[in-house]
């Protein structure tokens, strides 16, 4: 049996990755490159365009950039290592390697759950309350928030993953899964009561940080739905909240990952659809959210095609001439 202790210097984990496609690790390589590819470039295009296209400089658009951002530094956590284990099959990470990933991992989860209340609490100014909405929701306060956001996520996930790092493992610790979730690794550490303790309390933890948020969400869009409904005309009501329905999409992704991770870790399944499930949480919603941006919202698609239009083609175009 393997010594236990809590020494993290010479300590290494070996994520398991996928155990029933260890045949196919060349076309996982390929399958996930494009992924991260068009999370990047899908992301890439909503930040340049809205800092380029100054009918965009709004503050529901501010709060765009700041989940675009998110988005690359969230999948940029996990999808990196994990090709370089489908290319190289690297497995092993090192003892704060595992803890920084874990901490990013989950810091940014939070992140992106506060940011959408933000982005509901600014959609309910807008509607609510449209002649106060732009003496409301000035540069400064736009700031406030999303800096609140940020800070409060990245503080919340710190005690846990401390105490965490503080469980005893063995030497070379197996991870069933394909980065260091916090769950996955407090289940890895050699048992007793504090691995116990640390698994309910970060499930709690997990529970917290995405029902209240929810909750703050959904109180937003009863009254902005009561409010609508007070517009008289049918145009009126679709225009108010037409604005609205990117971010409901977006919100309804996110915790649809969520609802679907949860019950992998609940339910009495294989290895390789738990850790899928939870690897579909950590690319479904940055993939899905530039799409939903582009198709859904009109002022985010039509900068988009006169970006592609007035930029991008006449630029190509320069480059083919003197190429």
């Amino acid at each position: 049996m393997e010594s236990c202790s809590s020494n993290a210097s010479t300590k290494v984990f070996f994520l398991v990755g996928f155990p029933a496609l260890q045949d196919f690790q060349t076309p996982l390589f390929v399958v996930f490159l494009l992924f991260y590819l068009l999370i990047l470039v899908g992301n890439a295009v909503i930040i340049t365009v809205v800092v380029v296209d100054h009918t965009l400089h709004k503050p529901m658009y501010f709060f765009l950039i700041n989940l675009s951002v998110l988005d690359v530094l969230f999948t940029t956590t996990t999808i990196p290592k994990m090709l370089v284990m489908f290319l190289a099959n690297a497995k092993t990470i090192s003892f704060r390697g595992c803890f920084l990933q874990m901490y990013s991992f989950h810091g940014l989860t939070v992140t992106e759950a506060l940011l959408l209340v933000v982005m509901a609490y600014d959609r309910y100014e807008a509607i609510c309350n449209p002649l106060r909405y732009p003496a409301k929701m000035t540069r400064r306060v736009n700031m406030q928030l999303a800096a609140s956001a940020w800070i409060t996520a990245l503080l919340i996930p710190v005690p846990v993953i401390t105490q965490t790092s503080r469980l005893a493992y063995g030497d070379t610790t197996r991870v069933r899964h394909c980065f260091c979730d916090h769950l996955a690794v407090v289940q890895a550490a050699c048992p007793d009561f504090s691995a116990d303790f640390q698994t309910f309390l970060g499930f709690s933890i997990a529970m917290t940080v995405s029902v209240v948020p929810l909750l703050l969400v959904t109180l937003s869009y009863v009254h902005i739905i009561l409010s609508v409904l007070k517009i008289h005309s049918k145009e009126g009501r679709m225009k108010a909240f037409s604005t609205c329905t990117s971010h409901l999409l977006v919100v309804g992704t996110y915790y649809f990952s969520i609802a679907v991770a949860y019950v992998s870790y609940r339910a009495d399944i294989p290895v390789d659809v738990h850790v899928m499930s939870n690897v579909v949480f950590s690319i479904l919603t940055p993939l899905l959210n530039p799409l939903i941006y582009t198709l859904r919202n009109k002022e985010v698609k039509s900068a988009v095609k006169k970006f592609i239009f007035l930029k991008i083609l006449p630029l190509s175009k320069k480059f083919y001439l003197f190429g």
